[in-house]
C-alpha cells in the first residue's frame, strides 16, 4: 500500500509540475514576454549540417502537387498551403511543422523543388511566425524545425531574393530565442535533448559570439551524460530513441569539426556508446527488437547510421543499465528485457513487457513482440504496451506495470507507466557450450504475491533455447489455489512463420528460409491462439500465439524448448 501511495504521489507531483511548465509556456507565448524573442537577424548562415535522414525526391514531387505523405497519413491539400488547413491528427501537424521533409526537396536538387520549399517556409513565416502557440510552436516540434532549417538552408536559399533571405534568418533567430528560453523547462526525456542538440546546431551555423557555443556546449553536455546511460542507451529503454537522437547527433559531431570546435567530451563518449547499442538491438535481418515503444524498422536508415560505427567484432552481450540481455549464437539471435520501467516523467512509451524476449534465426523472425504501429490510432496503444502483447508470462491476464487512465493525468503526461516491477535480478550464467541467464522480477508481488523467474539458456550452435519459467512466493511458501493464480505464458509468433503440427502433435515454427524450429513444453501442453502483430510495415497484421495456461498452485514451474531442426549454414557469430 505504502508503494502505491508513493506512486499516486509522484504522478500528482508530476502532473502538477507539467501544468505549471505549461502555464509558463503560454504566459512566455504572451505579448509581455514576445520583446525578449527579438533581437539582431543573423546576417547568413555559416554552414547547413549533413542530414543522415533519408531522403526521396518523388516526395518532393507529391508534396509539389499538394500531397503530404506525413507520419503515416497522406493529406491532399487541394491547392492550399497545407498550413490554412485543419487537419485533425496530431502527429501528422507535428511532422508537418517539424519540416524535416525539406530534406526531400534537397534531394530533388531542381530549381522547381527549391522554390517550393521556399514557399512552404514562406508560408509558414506569414502564418505562424509571429503567433506563438499551437502544435507549431510545442517546443519538441520548435526544435526540429530549427535543426531542419539550418540542414537544408541550401535548398530553401537557392535563388531567394533578399527580403525571404531576411524574413527567413529573423524567424530562425526568434525560434531560437524561444527555444533556449524553453528548454530548461521541457519534460524529460528526447524533446528536451533535441533542444539542446538544436541549440547547439544554431551556435555552430549562424553568427554567435564564443559564449553563445560554450553555454550550448556545456548545456548539451550536461543533458547528454544524464540522458544517455553507460551502455549507450537512453534512459527511455526505447531503442527507437538511440537511433533517433544518433541521427542528430552524428551531424552535429561533424559540424563542430567543419567549425574548426572541439566537440564536448560527452557528445564524442554517448556516440561512441550508442553505435554498440545500436547493433546491440539488433537482429540479423537489421531490424530492432519491439520493446518498450519500437514498432517497424525502416531498415536503411539504421544502416545509414551504422556506416559511422568504427567498432569491430560481435555486438555486446550484457547492458545493464538499459537492462537488457542478448544471446547470440550459430546465427540465432535472442534478445531480452531484464530491466525496471524507465522513470515515470519518461514512461509515456513504456511498456510492461519485463522478461519478454524475441528470437530470430538468420533474417527471419520467429519469437516476437507485438510491437507498436507507430502511426496507428491511439486507443490500440494500451494493447500494444500490455503485458499479453509480449512473449513472457502473465498472471491472471493482468499486465506486470500499470497504466494511468486518469483524463487529468493523460491530459497533462501522455499515459506513463506506473506501478510496475521494483526489482528485477539478472545474472549471466555463460558456459562453455552455453549463454543463458536467470532473470526474476517482482511486478505480480504486491497484487498476487508472486515472483516470476525466467530462465534461457542458448546452445552454442544456436540449435537449442532452453527456458524455464517458475514461480514462487518470497520464502518459498507453498501456493494456494485461490483463484488468483492463473499464468498464461505467451509466445507471439511472427506473422510472417507457419504454425504447423507434426505426427508427434509438437508444433513447428517454418518460415520462406530453411530453418524449422520445434516447440515443446514438458509439463503443459501448448495450445495456439489468435494473435496481433502491431509492428508490421503496413499497419497491424494477424497473426498466432503459442500459449502455456496453468494454475501456479499445480504447476509451479515450466520447462520449454525451441529447436532447430535444419539448418541453412548461418555463420557461427552474428
Amino acid at each position: 500500500m505504502a508503494l502505491a501511495a508513493g506512486n499516486t504521489t509522484r504522478l500528482w507531483t508530476l502532473v502538477a509540475k507539467e501544468f505549471w511548465r505549461k502555464t509558463r509556456r503560454r504566459l512566455r507565448a504572451g505579448p509581455v514576454y514576445r520583446w525578449r524573442y527579438s533581437g539582431r537577424t543573423p546576417e547568413r548562415v555559416l554552414i547547413a549540417p549533413p542530414d543522415l535522414r533519408l531522403a526521396d525526391p518523388q516526395i518532393a514531387l507529391e508534396i509539389y502537387y499538394g500531397r503530404y505523405p506525413l507520419s503515416g497519413h497522406l493529406v491532399e491539400t487541394g491547392g492550399k498551403s497545407p498550413f490554412q488547413i485543419n487537419v485533425p491528427n496530431h502527429g501528422w501537424q507535428k511532422t508537418l511543422h517539424g519540416f524535416r521533409w525539406l530534406r526531400h526537396m534537397r534531394a530533388a536538387g531542381t530549381e522547381l523543388a527549391a522554390a517550393n520549399a521556399r514557399a512552404l517556409v514562406s508560408d509558414w513565416i506569414a502564418m505562424h511566425g509571429n503567433h506563438i502557440s499551437g502544435v507549431a510552436w510545442e517546443p519538441g516540434t520548435t526544435a526540429k524545425r530549427i535543426i531542419a532549417w539550418l540542414q537544408h538552408s541550401s535548398i530553401v536559399l537557392q535563388g531567394a531574393e533578399f527580403p525571404f533571405y531576411r524574413a527567413f534568418l529573423k524567424s530562425l533567430a526568434m525560434q531560437i530565442r524561444y527555444l533556449r528560453s524553453m528548454a530548461r523547462e521541457m519534460p524529460d526525456g528526447k524533446d528536451r535533448l533535441r533542444a539542446r542538440i538544436a541549440l547547439a546546431f544554431a551556435a555552430l551555423s549562424l553568427p554567435a559570439p564564443a559564449s553563445a557555443l560554450r553555454g550550448a556546449t556545456r548545456n548539451l553536455a550536461g543533458e547528454l551524460n544524464r540522458q544517455i546511460l553507460a551502455d549507450g542507451g537512453h534512459i527511455s529503454r526505447n531503442p527507437m530513441a538511440v537511433l533517433e537522437i544518433l541521427a542528430d547527433l552524428l551531424p552535429l559531431r561533424q559540424t563542430y569539426a567543419n567549425q574548426a570546435e572541439a566537440p564536448p567530451q560527452a557528445l564524442i563518449g554517448a556516440i561512441d556508446r550508442m553505435l554498440p547499442a545500436l547493433r546491440f538491438f539488433r537482429h540479423q535481418d537489421g531490424s530492432l527488437a519491439r520493446f518498450n515503444g519500437m514498432g517497424a524498422t525502416i531498415h536503411d536508415r539504421i544502416a545509414t547510421i551504422l556506416r559511422h560505427d568504427d567498432t569491430a567484432g560481435a555486438p555486446l552481450l550484457h547492458a545493464p543499465h538499459s537492462g537488457y540481455e542478448r544471446l547470440a549464437m550459430g546465427g540465432t539471435t535472442v534478445i531480452a528485457d531484464t530491466g525496471l520501467p524507465p522513470p515515470v516523467d519518461v514512461s509515456n512509451a513504456a511498456h510492461a513487457g519485463c522478461l519478454a524476449f524475441e528470437l530470430s534465426s538468420g533474417r527471419q523472425h520467429y519469437i516476437v513482440n507485438a510491437g507498436i504501429d507507430t502511426y496507428g490510432a491511439a486507443e490500440f496503444r494500451p494493447l500494444a504496451r500490455a503485458t499479453a502483447a509480449h512473449s513472457t508470462a502473465t498472471i491472471n491476464d493482468t499486465s506486470s506495470a500499470r497504466f494511468t487512465h486518469a483524463l487529468r493525468v493523460n491530459d497533462q503526461l501522455g499515459s506513463p507507466l506506473i506501478g510496475g516491477p521494483q526489482q528485477v535480478q539478472c545474472k549471466r550464467i555463460d558456459q562453455k557450450g552455453v549463454h543463458g541467464f536467470i532473470a526474476r522480477h517482482d511486478g505480480y508481488l504486491q497484487r498476487f504475491g508472486f515472483l516470476h523467474e525466467r530462465e534461457l539458456k542458448l546452445s552454442s550452435d544456436g540449435n537449442v533455447l532452453a527456458g524455464r519459467d517458475r514461480f514462487q512466493r518470497p520464502g518459498s511458501t507453498a501456493i494456494r489455489n485461490n483463484g488468483r493464480d492463473f499464468i498464461t505464458v505467451r509466445f507471439h509468433v511472427h506473422p510472417d512463420i507457419n504454425l504447423l503440427q507434426d505426427e508427434q502433435e509438437r508444433l513447428v515454427l517454418t518460415g520462406d528460409q530453411a530453418d524449422t524450429w520445434v516447440f515443446t513444453s514438458s509439463e503443459v501442453a501448448p495450445e495456439v491462439e489468435e494473435s496481433i502483430y502491431f509492428a508490421g510495415l503496413g499497419g497491424p497484421r494477424r497473426s498466432r500465439q503459442i500459449v502455456l495456461a496453468f494454475k501456479a498452485s499445480e504447476v509451479a514451474e515450466v520447462h520449454w524448448q525451441l529447436t532447430r531442426t535444419k539448418i541453412a549454414g548461418y555463420p557461427e557469430n552474428n
